[in-house]
């Protein structure tokens, strides 16, 4: 039985976002819904729930359906309260005053610990509070869920803990779920809508097996097309011909069927669609310049520890050599962060004990917070100031980023989170390093952007050491893999069996 009807529902801000969708949403449906960022992900689930209207079309709901809707940001005045009281918060005063067991159940559901319970929304980390959003959607027991990017800041653990909580769901409650996490997609989903501004796509299938049935899809598409396009010349050139023999002739014969060979020839270019090209957000390229070093960083049983003195664990002897891609692994609270941030301060000139780059090393770095990124400067203040190009230069840069030239005057704390993170790419790129050091570098990035991101750290051979909690990325990417596990830094031959270690954990 259908709950939620879309009909030729369609969406025009400053540019088409998508037109002429329909979908049909049934009782237990798993719908993962993916597209660049800015494509109007976030803007069609707020049309589902009737706080967007969108520009044609009809969305129809069942009688008395309740919609439970996560959006990706804290909603304003979220943050002072403790993690219990935002999900209570979100019970009508009624509820909150008879039913508050309902915060425990969903906060028991999700794992929360106790401890974290009365903590702050403020002082969590973006994951607690991501799962906090979630709980908030879950404890009104909605007949439908929406969830925007709900892996977000997420780790390992908490995304494992996520799908588990998913799978426990009732099984006749639909879930509709915005990500650019394609691991996530394929755990969770049982249908894929590829959201487009002409033909969006829908598929019977989990993210991998859907995509690989759209791009057979596109392909099969294109050859049409060109195989129409072909013909409509073909047709043109027949008719150039005839049209000479009847002018030469004077057949009046002749220049009739020129005129109908010209009137087919239109017919098909008329009806011929092209295949879908992708608007991209903007290119992401990176740059090595190299360096003559085999060696780039040698670790000799380096001491990774807390700040007030505590063991995380010591290195052993290692080496990061040239066109080394290394993944670093291990749970939350391990000490990734930890390592990331001496090989940084080594890099860049201080004196860490156990760590020894060598000399002619130009670091790339970037992290999850953009921290690099001042959120007062515009994108073109940034990229002046940083380096020497000139206006116009900086301005072409931006461009080809992605960001228009009211995008470009633009403070960064206005920007979108993936607007964001391609600034920080071109930073990178302008850095010219020979060894990158990536924390969560898909963070905000579209699937689009990831899979650019994957091709040129392997296309540019680049040198790097990441942390990421994006299982695809680091199938995609990682040559080298170094784990942490019982106070020992392991190099182990790929990353899944910590993937269902930790997906038992949770």
């Amino acid at each position: 039985m259908s709950l939620i009807n879309i009909r030729a529902l369609g969406v025009t801000l400053s540019t088409g976002l998508f037109a002429n969708l329909n979908l049909s949403i049934a009782a237990g449906d798993r719908i993962g819904l993916v597209a660049a960022n800015g494509r109007g992900k976030s803007t069609l689930l707020k049309c589902i729930t009737g706080a967007f209207e969108p520009t044609t079309g009809e969305i129809t709901r069942a009688r008395g359906l309740t919609i439970g809707h996560m959006e990706q940001n804290l909603p304003a005045g979220l943050e002072r309260l403790t993690f219990r009281e935002a999900v209570l918060g979100a019970l009508s005063p009624e509820q909150q005053e008879s039913e508050s067991w309902r915060a425990d159940v969903t906060l028991e559901e999700l794992e929360v610990p106790e401890a974290l319970r009365k903590r702050p929304m403020a002082a969590l980390s973006g994951g607690w509070q991501r799962i906090a959003l979630v709980a908030r959607v879950r404890v009104g027991e909605p007949d439908v869920l929406l969830l925007d990017e709900p892996t977000n800041h997420l780790d390992l653990e908490k995304i494992a803990r996520l799908e588990n909580w998913l799978a426990t769901l009732p099984r006749d409650m639909p879930v509709i779920l915005s990500s650019h996490d394609r691991a996530f997609l394929d755990a969770v989903t049982k249908r894929t809508l590829f959201l487009r501004p002409e033909r969006s796509q829908l598929f019977a299938l989990p993210y991998s097996r859907a995509r690989a049935a759209m791009d057979e899809a596109d392909a099969a598409e294109e050859r049409r097309f060109e195989k129409e396009m072909k013909t409509a010349q073909q047709l043109r050139q027949q008719a150039a011909k005839l049209n000479n023999i009847g002018i030469n002739s004077g057949s009046d014969l002749l220049v009739v069927k020129t005129r109908q060979l010209k009137a087919r020839a239109e017919r098909i270019e008329e009806a011929a669609k092209p295949a879908h090209l992708e608007r991209s957000a903007g290119a992401i390229r990176l740059a090595n310049r190299g360096t003559h070093a085999k060696v780039l960083v040698t670790l000799e049983d380096a001491a990774v520890e807390t700040p007030d003195g505590t063991l995380l664990f010591r290195t052993g002897q290692k080496f990061i050599c040239q066109g080394d891609r290394i993944a670093l692994l291990g749970l939350n609270g391990t000490g990734k962060t930890r390592l990331v941030r001496r090989l940084r301060q080594a890099i860049e000139g201080a004196s860490e004990p156990g760590i020894k780059p060598t000399p002619s090393l130009v670091l790339g770095y970037g992290d999850q917070g953009l921290s690099d990124l001042s959120d007062e400067e515009t994108p073109h203040g940034t990229i002046i100031h940083r380096f020497d190009v000139g206006d116009q230069r900086a301005r072409s840069l931006l461009a080809g980023a992605g960001f228009s030239l009211e995008m470009q005057g633009r403070p960064v704390g206005q920007l979108s989170g993936g607007q964001k993170a391609r600034l920080g790419m071109l930073v990178l790129r302008l850095t010219n390093p020979n060894f990158y050091l990536l924390d969560e570098p898909t963070n905000h990035l579209d699937i689009e952007g990831q899979e650019a991101l994957e091709r040129e750290l392997t296309a540019q051979e680049a040198s790097c050491l990441f942390v990421s909690h994006d299982r695809a990325f680091v199938r995609a990417v990682a040559n080298r893999f170094w784990l942490i596990e019982r106070r020992r830094l392991v190099e182990v031959d790929g990353p899944e069996d910590f993937f269902e270690e930790t997906a038992l954990l949770a």
